[in-house]
């Protein structure tokens, strides 16, 4: 048994004193019937609750897909840049959405955003070494070598403090004296990783997208900006 403020509080449907203004208005049924008190108990496995008239479902946890856009920051609150929960339209914020990783701010593509602290550091854990594939534009001609020596530790540090990445993968797309296209993949996120990988076999970085994450692959039908609710099948795959 939960209080009905905390309930719809958790579900995001505003503060405890926003939620008890509803419930004096009449706003708020309990199976059928109008709410007498904010603070009643209710079974959110079996009470229907609904908030002018739309039905207020029980989530343990929120997780979304978010095609990140350029600009935008991977926080929960920035006073200079919008950021990535500021994307989240108002009926399916949850209190505690935050973004599992952090993509820079001109980086593009897959976020997931979610309230699910436990799985979050799960995956994020150095030692679960979850692959992570990044498409991005690079000055010059990417070589075969090139895509050798990512598969053996690099420097990305300095002599003094080197920091020595883990094996990675490099697939080459297209390849010119100019620019190449790539995609690759790496199995940890230290700061700035792909940029300096890059910059280490000097090719800097133009356009950097995520494109999957573990087994979950950015929708491109997602328009920058944009979101959708993870499915039941992506579920399992990073519930793994």
């Amino acid at each position: 048994m939960v209080r009905l403020d905390k309930y719809l509080a958790d579900m995001g449907k505003g503060s405890r004193s926003e939620i008890k203004k509803y419930v004096k208005a009449k706003r708020v049924k309990i199976n059928g019937e109008i709410a007498k008190s904010s603070d009643i108990k209710i079974a959110p496995d079996s009470d229907e609750i609904r908030l002018d008239e739309c039905l207020i479902s029980y989530e343990e946890h929120v997780y979304y897909m978010l095609n990140k856009p350029e600009g935008v920051v991977s926080a929960t609150e920035d006073n200079l840049h919008k950021t990535v929960i500021d994307l989240i339209k108002s009926e399916d914020k949850r209190r505690g959405l935050f973004s599992m990783g952090r993509l820079d701010i001109d980086t593009t593509g897959l976020l997931i955003i979610t309230d699910d602290g436990e799985l979050s550091h799960r995956l994020l854990s150095p030692k679960y070494h979850v692959d992570k594939c990044y498409y991005a534009i690079v000055e010059g001609k990417v070589s075969e070598e090139d895509a050798i020596r990512v598969k053996e530790p690099l420097n990305i540090g300095s002599d003094k403090e080197p920091i020595m990445t883990l094996p990675a993968s490099m697939d080459i797309i297209s390849s010119s004296d100019e620019i190449s296209e790539i995609n690759l993949t790496i199995c940890e996120g230290k700061f700035h990783q792909v940029k300096k990988m890059m910059a280490k076999l000097n090719h800097p970085v133009i356009k950097l997208k995520r494109v999957s994450f573990g087994a979950i692959k950015l929708d491109e039908e997602l328009k920058p900006g944009e979101y959708r609710k993870l499915t039941n099948e992506e579920l399992e795959m990073i519930k793994v």
